[in-house]
């Protein structure tokens, strides 16, 4: 079997997007049902790209998780280790969607959800550790075991580990705790990757991150990367806004897909912030993730 160019630890299940925009979640009447969630917006995103990646998750056992399984399976997502809650059931999340920059976000996660259970039962730790590129964020580290599990994944890596901030408040009961944990897993990590926001909240300022590698998302505005005490601004690629969820995830699709065909950071970048306005000029997520031709003819 073809070994895996990167495994994606994170949050998955089914995004349901209004097909009425800019109207209060209470109006909705119809929904579009997506795969969505960081591991299966990223794990999408670099399979589009030509990357084999393995999502390393829970689902649960009913429809909505067969749903998931079988749409990253026919994206050509590895899903052996995408485990099956016998318990929990798929978490759906829903948002409303006010174009250029209102999106709020309704999580159906509590009291847990399968990808907080996360173990390391569920993955073979030996193909994993030897992937070319591990991703792990910052919502994987909300509850146990998928925190310890994914510390541990991040800290046995040996190729090239990426950690997402991926600040989520309502996922939170203690901001302090999200700190401590992401400064953790930043110092286990080779590149980090988050907004402003995120970095706030994590660490309160890049410096004290602490962190060699710093992706610094700024949406419309680009990037700056921060790395070995340099920083660079990188532009962004205007559009006209749908909606800005999983912008970031295909942002981080594609920055790593160009890491692994040996470009630089700074192109790595530029080309990230590309394919995350490809996905924030669309209303889906998952299914807005661009293919390798897209990207490279708005590139070109």
């Amino acid at each position: 079997m073809q070994s895996i160019d990167a495994a994606v630890f994170g949050r998955v299940g089914i995004d349901l997007y209004p097909n009425q925009l800019r109207t209060p979640l209470r109006e909705v009447r119809t929904y579009t049902r997506f795969v969505g969630g960081f591991a299966g917006n990223v794990a999408t995103g670099m399979a589009r790209l030509g990357l084999r990646p393995a999502i390393v998750s829970r689902v649960g056992p009913e429809p909505h998780g067969e749903f998931v399984r079988d749409f990253l399976s026919a994206e050509g997502v590895d899903v052996r280790f995408l485990a099956v809650d016998e318990h929990l059931r798929t978490p759906p999340t829903f948002c409303e969607v006010w174009p250029p920059d209102r999106f709020p976000i309704t999580f159906y996660r509590y009291p847990t959800a399968p990808d907080w259970q996360l173990s390391p039962e569920d993955f073979d730790a030996e193909e994993v550790a030897g992937a070319p590129f591990l991703l792990a964020t910052g919502t994987g580290l909300a509850q146990s075991p998928s925190r310890e599990t994914t510390l541990a994944a991040l800290a046995s890596h040996r190729g090239t580990t990426i950690f997402d901030l991926d600040w989520r408040p309502a996922l939170w009961e203690d901001r302090g705790e999200y700190s401590r944990l992401a400064r953790e897993a930043a110092a286990a990590a080779d590149i980090v990757v988050g907004n402003e926001e995120e970095v706030a909240a994590a660490a309160g300022t890049p410096e004290n991150l602490g962190v060699r590698t710093l992706v610094l998302k700024r949406g419309e505005h680009g990037a700056t990367l921060m790395h070995d005490g340099k920083s660079t601004d990188v532009e962004g690629h205007p559009v006209e806004v749908v909606n800005g969820l999983g912008a970031g995830d295909a942002f981080v699709a594609a920055f790593v897909q160009s890491l692994h065909a040996g470009r630089s950071l700074e192109e790595a970048v530029h080309r990230g912030s590309v394919a995350g306005a490809i996905v924030a000029s669309q209303l889906a997520c998952s299914e807005a993730m661009p293919r390798l031709a897209e990207l490279e003819t708005v590139l070109a």
